[in-house]
Parts: structure tokens; sequence; C-alpha cells
């Protein structure tokens, strides 16, 4: 037996070549000379420390990693190129996908929710964009227009009722549980959750010569090249926009709420529909709406910005619908920053005016001067100050209260939040969490692995961090995506 194996190594010889990096780094790697090009990629991977690789051939070409490593002709010595890909990732509520584009996909998380992509894997190659529902479907957009879809069947999962028709798609987009793909024709066809958009049924026809398209939960609107409008999906989330129509022309964009649209014409008034607790009833305040110059969104209310900088709010009340108590306030604004139930309006002396659901305690004003970003889950907000620090605020349990951390949340770049924990990445690429432990406000765990991280999403309940070498740390609840282990293999051979 050892003779055969000593004789076995020999008819395959090892081959060593240079993988070289455009920064001139290089190294030099041995594999068998019957191996495939994508057991050098992760060769070259390991001994250069920097993940997701790209192999070039001696003249340039971009390299196959299924191809057998015999038809490139290498020997020893010879020279092969290497560039780096940036990963991207797509999320659903229990599910993650990372890819780079022109490459394949990893998936994990909840299987039936988009974690399982293994049933059209073979197909998902040269993916240049993924988009997903928050429900579980994911839509992977290919290079050649066609769309590969998986995950939850009802929620987009499944697009074959549509699937001849998704040629030359140029964009995807989606509410909770429907996605519509815009071809480069003009035409749009959608599909998943009717509910949720899925179904344009009578309005189908109409979807002609599609410029933009707008979405909000269960609804979609579609700027056409004319300047009107066309709506399909839930009428209670305003896919129903007949007792508007006569008013849409002109639109010069569309904003959502979840369950309401508001569209700015050029002319600067304001044309709304939809459920009335959301937005979508302008009726008390269509006499203030006019020289609107921008329309900002929370969860269920819209605040307009008029050209004297002055503030307009409706929609539902306790989601920053009603402003009177910080009306006197609101002049002079120069930006407003959302968060899913609170508008933040940011004045020319630096000042935040806040309002809302559960808007910052009166005695935190003073440290929200030149705000730069706020982040809302489920009970609790952090917002990210233009000092780098942070201000929370909000259910202690979910992230309110980050006395833990407080001290170290200094040259903060980001933050991200699951349903009830927080994430915050600082500029040495260290990561800080806090909240709900099981949610993800636990990093103890994979801490000594959170270094040189380039950035960071969530799922409902976990947390993915992709690091500059390319490796890829999950935290928090498994069945959000929080474990990654089973898939670590597949991502090294992600290309």
């Amino acid at each position: 037996m050892v003779r055969k194996g000593r004789k076995l190594l020999r008819q395959c010889p090892e081959l060593r070549v240079k993988v070289v990096l455009p920064s001139g780094r290089d190294a030099e790697v041995s594999v068998l000379a019957t191996s495939k090009i994508g057991d050098l990629k992760v060769a070259a991977q390991k001994s250069l420390g920097q993940g997701f690789l790209k192999l070039l051939s001696p003249d340039g070409q971009l390299l196959n990693p299924t191809a057998a490593l015999a038809e490139l002709g290498l020997k020893d010595g010879d020279y092969l190129g290497a560039v780096v890909q940036s990963p991207l990732v797509a999320t659903t509520n229990f599910a993650f996908a990372l890819w780079c584009c022109g490459g394949g996909v990893v998936t994990w998380g909840e299987l039936e929710e988009g974690g399982d992509c293994s049933p059209v894997q073979d197909r998902l190659q040269n993916v240049q964009s993924i988009h997903s529902t928050d429900f579980g479907g994911f839509a992977a957009l290919l290079g050649d227009g066609t769309v590969v879809t998986w995950g939850s069947e009802t929620y987009g999962g499944d697009s074959s009722p549509v699937q001849g028709q998704l040629t030359n798609v140029q964009t995807i987009h989606s509410t909770r549980g429907a996605f519509a793909a815009s071809l480069g024709d003009g035409t749009v066809f959608a599909w998943g959750d009717p509910g949720c958009g899925g179904d344009p049924g009578s309005e189908r026809n109409q979807l002609q010569n599609v410029k933009e398209i707008r979405t909000n939960w269960g609804a979609f609107a579609a700027i056409l090249g004319d300047g009107t409008v066309v709506t399909w999906g839930n009428a209670l989330a305003g896919g129903d926009s007949s007792q508007v129509q006569h008013h849409l022309k002109h639109v010069k964009e569309i904003f959502p709420t979840d369950a309401a649209f508001a569209a700015l014409l050029h002319d600067g008034t304001v044309v709304a529909w939809g459920a009335s607790c959301s937005g979508g009833d302008i009726s008390g305040v269509r006499e203030q709406l006019s020289n609107v110059q921008m329309i900002y969104a929370t969860e269920d209310a819209f605040a307009a910005v008029l050209n004297d900088k002055t503030v307009v709010t409706w929609g539902g009340a306790e989601f920053g619908g009603d402003s009177k108590g910080v009306q006197g306030q609101l002049k002079d604004v120069q930006n407003v920053l959302t968060s899913r139930s609170e508008f933040f309006a940011l004045l020319s002396d630096g000042t935040c005016v806040a309002w809302g659901y559960k808007p910052p305690p009166v005695g935190m004003h003073d440290q929200l001067k030149h705000m730069q970003g706020v982040c809302r889950n489920m009970a609790a907000c952090a917002a990210l100050l233009a000092d780098g620090t942070v201000a929370t605020w909000g259910s202690s349990t979910h992230g309110g209260d980050s006395s833990k951390v407080q001290d170290r949340l200094r040259d903060v770049r980001e933050i991200v939040g699951t349903e009830s924990a927080f994430a915050a990445r600082l500029g040495d690429g260290r990561v800080l969490t806090w909240g709900d432990p099981k949610s993800g406000g636990d990093s103890d765990g994979v801490q000594h692995s959170l270094r040189h991280v380039q950035n960071i999403h969530s799922t409902d309940g976990a947390f993915v961090a992709v690091l500059a070498d390319g490796t890829v740390v999950t935290w928090g609840d498994p069945y959000y995506g929080g474990d990654s282990r089973a898939v670590q293999q597949e991502l090294q051979w992600l290309w």
C-alpha cells in the first residue's frame, strides 16, 4: 500500500506557480497538477491572507475555478495574476446571501427562508446583484440579464410564472413578499405573493416606458416616462391610486411609508394615497404643501421640507405625523434624518429637533448636535454623532443602554441593528455590540476574530461581518443566520 501511494504521488506531480496581486505582493503556491483552478485559488488565498480572489491567466483572462488546472498548460515558476473581489451581502429576515460580482453565491440561515440555494446553485454563475423580500425570497440578477430565484416560493422564491419573460432585466425591486423586474425595453414583470404586489393584474398593460419604481411593504408605484404613475399590489398599502390618478401628472419623485405613497410633483405640490394612518391622506395639510423641496418618511408618517426651510408633517401621529409640539422650533431646517418611527430635523446651527414615537429624552438633545445618522430596532435607538461617538435611548434590553461599551464607542463609522441589538464598526476595524445577547448583542465568542472589519450586515436576529482578508464572521441567533460554520468551506471557493 505504501509503494502504491508513493507511485501515485510520482504520477501526480506538484505544480508551483506564483500568484501576484495588483499591489505587487505575491506568493508561491503549490498544488497537484491534477487540481482545479479553484484549488489553486484557495491555496493562494491562504498564502496571501486575502479572501475572495479571482485568478487571471497569463494573458489577463479571468479563470473559472471549476475548470481543470491542466487546461492552462502552466509550467513550474509561471505567474498568475489575482484581483481582490468585494463581497456583497443581501438578507431576508432569516437568512444571508453572500456573493462577489460576477461569481457565485453562498447562503446560510433558515433554510426555507432563503438560507438554502442548493436547488439552483449550478445556475448561480456571473451574479451581478441579489435582491430579497423580507419574508424569505431571493432573486439573483445574472450578467446575461436573466434571473434566478430561491427561498420561500410564496414570497418571491418561485419566479416560474414569469420566467420566460425575465430577459434583458435591468433592475429588480421588492416589497416584503414580491419582486418586480424592470426590463431594458421599459416593461415590468412581477411575481410572488399577490397580496404584496406579485401580480399587476389589470395594470400589466400600462407598465410601458417605466423609468423608476418605488415600493413599500405591499405595493409598487412606477413612474412612467411621461410623468404619470401606475400602481399595483395591496390596495391598503397604496396599490390602488385610482382616487388620485387624475392628479398624478408631472411626477418628479415618489416616497413610501409602510402603507402609503407621496408623490412630489414638478410644481412643488404633493399627491398622497394609501392608508390614511400611514400618510395616505393629506387633506389636513393640503394647503400647506406648496413649494415642497424634499419629503422624508418614517414607517407611517411623512415630513416635507419647504423652500423656506420649514416643515409640514402628516400621517400616523405617533410615528412623527404630528409635529405640533416642536413646530415652533422647525425653522431653518437643513436636513432631516429618520428612523422607523422618529424624525430628526438638523438645523443650521447644528442642533437637532426630534419628534415621533420615542424621541430622545429632553436631557439628551445637547448630545445630538451634529448628528450624522440613526439606527432604530424594535424598541431602541442608537445615534451616530459627528465626533464618532454614539448616543442611545429606549429599552435597555434592546440596546437603549450602551453603558457597558460606552467608553469604547469612539471613532464609530457604522451602526447596524437586529430587532433587539446593535453592532458598531470602529475606524480601526474592530466591532462593539450591545443589547439582547441572543440577537447579536453579545459577540464575546467571536470577538477575537473581529479585526479589520470592512462592513456589517444583519437579519432580524444575527450579524455578519466581512473582514479585509475575506473572512466572514457571524454571531447571534443561529435560526436567523448567526452560525455560518456549515458554509465556511464554500466561502473559500466563492468567486
